[in-house]
């Protein structure tokens, strides 16, 4: 039986780099209504920017 609502779904996290680069991560909906902005490292640029949720 499926559940009616996921607390935690699965997000991809999108560089705003420009590179393409993306990290897979959970998020929960009760504490983070809005979409998500992390900064991380990014490989193809070799920095840290900004990652923002991808839908």
């Amino acid at each position: 039986m499926a559940r009616a609502a996921v607390v935690r779904p699965v997000v991809q996290l999108r560089s705003t780099g420009g590179s393409g680069y993306t990290y897979v991560t959970r998020k929960n909906r009760r504490n983070d209504p809005d979409r998500l902005v992390v900064r991380k490292y990014d490989p193809v640029l070799r920095a840290h920017v900004e990652f923002r949720e991808h839908r």
